[in-house]
């Protein structure tokens, strides 16, 4: 192997010193994270903040898979032509101008960058699609791409269709290497950067990228003036603000009850056994009625919920007995339980057995009258605990709680939320989890005074799914 060839097996291991070496730039933190995580992952989504530089680390990817693999394609697009010629395109132009190496093996054009060698099988190509297509037409912009090893690009994704987004994932399918890296800023509650964020997030590498200017992890190319002249002009809840400046969606739809990162902030909140330990042990039970449904018991103790505990196809009888078990093990203060349908039956089912359970009916008549039911009542009450609470890091707990829409549609101008047959209609699945979790909230629930933790019993819940 030639050192010209050592090097290039190095900086195909090593993209961080691609980028140093090669392209002679210093990459941001952020930036270097995200470049090792294309050594590691297949699908990586950039949830960003106004100009921290994300089209430019897409650039850099995108030459490292060129320079680095023999015989690759990379297929590029983004919300409109003219955003993916004056934005990533011209990056790919920047930067080979900056390497020698890159100047002498590759030719770049206005949609194109080949191989000098092999131009017709090594090559990067623009993609662009219409907006007046139908979603089979959109999804044509990235179709048809077969080979050993490919690369797509879709910068400023919170844009794209869905349709452009299935085409890439449709060619990850088949050859021996193939990634799928998106970017863009959370402007939108649907399409793929959201999906990647929210009920997605298990299968991708998600780096978020703010410029919030009192994080430390800020992306030091925005400015810490701008950041804190837009904070005061327009408030930190102001959606712009959450969107351009901390790179965080939007406080959901005008109608959604909780916001996406007010959900994931949850998640990486890590509360001391002081801040909930005195408070009360309550298990929330939601019974599955439809074969795509689960059952579900959530354990919760003042500001911190616990993991999950889940089963499918399970019948009445065995569900009830897996529930006392859990009564068994965590001494709950309060159980509540869905009594709606079939539900009824597990509730008489753990009297029976002698456990003190509460039912509860998701259509029955709520405590206030600034609900409909019962059920709007308890999602309220968890949408204004979850702000400050610590949640299980469950990927799907973050598009069940975001999804159900609420109204003041009915005369006496009370809240009513989306019921899971509605979602379903929506193509949205049962938000069994976020239901579960929500009869938490079905009564307050006395505290017993501060005791001991069973860690033991609590790091066993949850580990059947």
């Amino acid at each position: 192997m030639t050192p010209a060839q050592e090097r290039i097996a190095r900086w195909r291991d090593d993209p961080v010193a691609f980028v140093r070496e090669c392209l002679g730039a210093e990459p941001d933190a952020w930036q270097v994270d995200v470049l090792n995580a294309f050594r590691e992952h297949q699908r990586i989504a950039l949830k960003a903040c106004k100009g921290p530089g994300k089209s430019t680390v897409l650039a850099w990817i995108a030459w490292n898979f060129l320079l680095t693999r023999p015989h690759p394609k990379v297929v590029a697009t983004s919300i409109t032509g003219d955003n993916l010629r004056d934005g990533l395109w011209t990056e790919l132009a920047k930067w080979q101008g900056r390497s020698p190496i890159l100047r002498e093996l590759f030719d770049w054009t206005t949609t194109r960058i080949q191989a000098k060698d092999h131009p017709e099988t090594w090559f990067a190509s623009a993609r662009q699609w219409s907006k007046s297509a139908d979603p089979s037409s959109q999804a044509d912009t990235l179709a048809g791409i077969h080979a050993d090893r490919v690369l797509f690009l879709i910068d400023e994704a919170g844009g794209v269709p869905d349709a452009v987004a299935a085409a890439a994932e449709a060619g990850l399918a088949t050859g021996l290497e193939t990634k799928l890296v998106i970017a863009g800023n959370p402007t939108l509650l649907s399409g793929p950067l959201y999906r990647a964020s929210t009920r997605e997030r298990s299968l991708w590498y998600v780096k978020e990228i703010t410029g919030d200017p009192d994080a430390p992890d800020r992306a030091p190319r925005i400015s810490i003036q701008w950041a804190r002249e837009q904070i005061e002009k327009w408030g930190r809840d102001n959606p712009w603000v959450l969107v351009n400046v901390f790179g965080e969606f939007p406080p959901s739809q005008a109608n959604s009850l909780m916001a996406v990162d007010v959900v994931t902030a949850a998640m990486r909140r890590q509360l001391a056994v002081a801040e909930y330990g005195h408070d009360a042990r309550i298990l929330g039970v939601d019974v599955a009625r439809y074969g795509d449904d689960r059952s579900v018991v959530a354990f919760r103790q003042g500001r911190r919920a616990w993991p999950f505990r889940v089963w499918r196809d399970i019948d009445l009888m065995t569900l009830a007995s897996q529930v006392s078990r859990c009564i068994e093990e965590l001494h709950p203060d309060a159980v509540f339980v869905d009594q709606t349908g079939i539900g009824a039956g597990v509730v008489d089912r753990l009297r029976q057995m002698g456990r003190r359970v509460m039912g509860i009916d998701f259509g029955g008549k709520a405590t206030s009258e600034r609900f409909v039911n019962r059920r709007a009542e308890m999602w309220w009450s968890l949408s204004e605990w979850v702000g400050g609470a610590q949640l299980p890091d469950v990927s799907e707990l973050v598009s069940e709680l975001t999804a159900p829409t609420y109204s003041y549609g009915n005369a006496a101008g009370r809240l009513q939320l989306e019921s899971k047959e509605d979602m379903k209609k929506r193509g949205l699945p049962s938000p069994d989890l976020a239901d579960a979790l929500a009869l938490t909230f079905a009564d307050p629930v006395a505290p017993p005074g501060l005791r001991r933790v069973n860690t033991e019993a609590i790091r066993a819940f949850g580990s059947t799914r």
